[in-house]
């Protein structure tokens, strides 16, 4: 399969797999780092307020539980270049690829969109060190992130 131009080939099933699963590993890796008291872009990801105070349920569940759902995230990732699947186990990776393409891509999108029209007074409530961080990095990551998983589903329902 070649791209419009038809002069570069498309990365294939395994390429955009391998793509999603490095994006989970990287984020995973950053809620690690957090979790154990790193603290370079933790505020301006979740704010000043958990950052400083770190509750339990947010170094356990947000941190932690992201962390490993991101590890499993880059299992699927790989497993969607290596299954090789039919009927209905098929269907199932396919909906799940999408679904967690989707999250993502509606998670960066949608924030951006809210804090770039000030809907809902979110910027505001964030305050403008997390407004800046979260429309030039965490937002944009988390479209990255939906993209690829996106394309690696797509090239999977295609292959």
């Amino acid at each position: 399969m070649t791209s419009a131009g038809g002069s570069h080939p498309l990365p294939s099933v395994r390429a955009w797999g391998y793509f999603a699963c490095v994006w989970c590993v990287l984020f995973a890796a950053l809620h690690v780092y957090w979790a154990v008291g790193g603290d370079v872009g933790l505020a301006s990801s979740a704010g000043t307020d958990l950052a400083t105070h770190r509750p339990s349920w947010f170094v356990l569940l947000g941190l932690w539980g992201v962390a490993l759902l991101l590890v499993a995230g880059a299992a699927f990732s790989v497993g969607m270049t290596r299954w090789r699947l039919r009927g209905r186990l098929r269907r199932v990776v396919v909906i799940l690829g999408w679904l967690g393409g989707v999250v993502l891509l509606a998670r960066g999108l949608l924030l951006e969109v809210v804090l770039l029209t000030g809907a809902g007074g979110i910027a505001s409530a964030v305050g403008p060190s997390q407004t800046h961080w979260s429309l030039i990095l965490w937002n944009p990551w988390f479209v990255l992130g939906g993209l690829v998983v996106s394309l690696a589903t797509c090239q999977l329902q295609r292959a």
